[in-house]
Formats: structure tokens, sequence, C-alpha cells
């Protein structure tokens, strides 16, 4: 389906049923009902939101679509700084409820334009995930994707849904460094642009975004993540391009170089759609600027069998989505949307 104005993010919650929210990257996010393309717009900041380029609205998630109105925005605001905000749903309606912003989690991000991450998702252990870019400027050249003082450059886990002592939100004893040994939200460290990761069952895949030469795929179990050290900036993928190397890092399970114009991996699901029959289980994924798309089997030790699916390309490919059916979606910032069928 084509029509909507840069989207950057395909998102079907559990217990939506049909519904499917696309954000658009300037601050709009409209909603899909099966095929059809609905009027209006579900949620519209645009005048909160700054944009383009790596900016704008980018993610969007929900705790509970059947039982709770509240949903979660992700996006650069009018400074450049990282927001995660807490919205409401109208009671009946397919349309935010004005008035029912509250600010969860504000990162400084003014010096670079760049490496904003982009994405929140609840896991499985239902708190949420956020993934931050690492500040921006070649080399990460503040130190926070190591630093464990900074939220820049990692995955965070929180509890937006209680707040507790004095944020708005609560933070798990259980992340690696609460009490004292780093910022508490963080959950893992060393992630150079972690542009989209997705959870399947008890496991999470990363796709963080190369520097000038590799793209890599991380693949974790939710235990392995917690306090797991991706290596960016000391490694791009599997090279050490910043020595000295942090004294153990989790490396990825799959890498790519940016031979034949790539530039930038665009992560995906592990497909669980029974009608997608030999996709079933495989890591589905692609490149901005190439706009092949690719497939793998995950494995803790290593992918296997990484190949191209034959279809054809999408142009500015910006995300894959799932929906409460675990249909599998593609987005492309020329403005289309499609769900992936079997023929």
């Amino acid at each position: 389906m084509g029509g909507f104005d840069r989207p950057v993010y395909v998102h079907g919650p559990e217990g939506a049923g049909d519904l499917v929210f696309v954000v658009e990257q300037q601050g709009r996010v409209k909603v899909m009902r099966g095929d059809r393309k609905l009027r209006g717009a579900f949620l519209n900041i645009a005048g909160r939101v700054s944009c383009c380029g790596e900016r704008g609205l980018l993610s969007i998630a929900f705790p509970d679509f059947d039982r709770d109105r509240r949903f979660y925005v992700y996006f650069t605001d009018d400074q450049g700084d990282i927001r995660v905000v807490e919205y409401k749903r109208k009671r009946g309606k397919l349309k935010a409820a004005e008035g029912s912003a509250r600010d969860i989690l504000e990162i400084d991000h003014s010096r670079f334009s760049n490496h904003n991450g982009g994405q929140l998702q609840f896991g499985p252990d239902g708190l949420l995930y956020v993934g931050t870019g690492d500040g921006g400027g070649a080399n990460d050249p503040d130190g926070n994707a190591q630093d464990r003082g900074s939220l820049l450059g990692k995955l965070l886990r929180i509890n937006p849904l209680r707040a507790r002592d004095g944020r708005p939100y609560a933070v798990p004893g259980s992340n690696p460094y609460a009490g004292g040994r780093g910022r508490d939200e963080i959950y893992a460290r060393g992630l150079r642009n972690p542009w989209r990761f997705a959870f399947d069952k008890r496991r999470i895949v990363i796709a963080d975004v190369g520097q000038d030469r590799v793209e890599e795929v991380n693949y974790e179990t939710l235990r392995g993540a917690r306090g797991a050290n991706f290596g960016w900036d000391a490694f791009e993928g599997n090279a050490l391009i910043e020595p000295p190397a942090p004294s153990s890092h989790a490396r990825p399970i799959h890498t790519y170089t940016h031979a034949g114009g790539a530039c930038s991996i665009t992560g995906g699901y592990i497909v669980r759609d029974p009608g997608l029959g030999p996709l079933r289980g495989r890591y589905v994924y692609g490149d901005l600027c190439v706009g092949e798309l690719r497939s793998f089997k995950p494995r803790l030790g290593g992918a296997r069998d990484d190949g191209a699916l034959g279809l054809p390309r999408i142009a500015s490919l910006t995300s894959f989505g799932i929906d409460d059916r675990r249909h599998l979606y593609v987005a492309s910032l020329g403005g289309g949307v499609w769900r992936f069928v079997r023929r």
C-alpha cells in the first residue's frame, strides 16, 4: 500500500487484530485496517518533532492494546534531543487523547544530528526496551557507547507503567548496573546505532548500523544480553578499529560489508507467520541503500544460510514490521508499505 509520507516504522500490537500503525517521520502515526488506510491521523505531534535525515518520530509501542489505553513514542524534539513520551488513546476511538502526553525519558543529543537509535518495544517480560544511538559523529568522539554513565549507545530497560524514586518510570532491580554501578536504566552497551531490534520469544535480535565498512546483527537470549557489551567503538563488526579492545564483548552472529553500495542495515524479524512457509524461523533484513531483501537462520553461535529472497528491491528500505497475526511488513521512505504473502 502506498500513500504514506516517509514511513519509518510499522507495528501491529498484540491484541489489535487487523490494525497496523504506520509511523511517519515528520511526526504522524497513521492506521491501516487490513489493506485499507484509515482517514486522519492516530497521532500528530509534528510540532514537537525535528525532522528529517536521521531525526524524526521513529517508533511506537503499546504495553497491552486490549486492556491499556497507554502507548509510547520515540522521537527527536526541536532541540534534537531524544524523547520517550507516553500518550493515551481516546476511549473507544482510534485517536490519541489531547492533553494526555506524559514525558518519560529525555536524553541530550544536541551535538550531532545522526545516530539517534530509534526504537522502543515491550519485551516478553513486560518491560520497555529502548535502543539509543551513540550520540553521532565518527568513531563515537564522546565515548558514549562504552560509558556506563551515559544512556547513549545502549539498550535501555525501564517500566514506564510505574513511577518510582521521583522518576516517571521504575527501573528493574535486575538491570546490570542498577544500584550505583552505572546508569540504572542500562541493559546492554557498546552499540553504535541500533536502528531496529526485535524479540523472538525470550531472545533479542539487534541490527546495529556500522560506520563506513561493516554492518552487523547481534543475537542473544535476554539473559545473555543483560550486561552485554557489543563492542562499539572498539569494534566495527569483528574488526578491531580503535584499541584497546574491551576485556570481553558479545560478537555479532552476522556481518556484511559495504561492497556493492550497501550502507546501513535495516533490521527485521524472525518470521513466525505460518503462511510464509520456507521463511518460517528465518531472520529477514535488508539495507537502506541497496534495498535487497535477505534472510538467514539465526543461531547463538552464528548465522547460517544467508541469502537473497529473490524479491523486488525496496528503495530506501526503512523498516520491517509484524502485526497481531504474525504477518510481516516492509516499508520504504518513498511512501510504500507492503505485506509479505506467499504465492
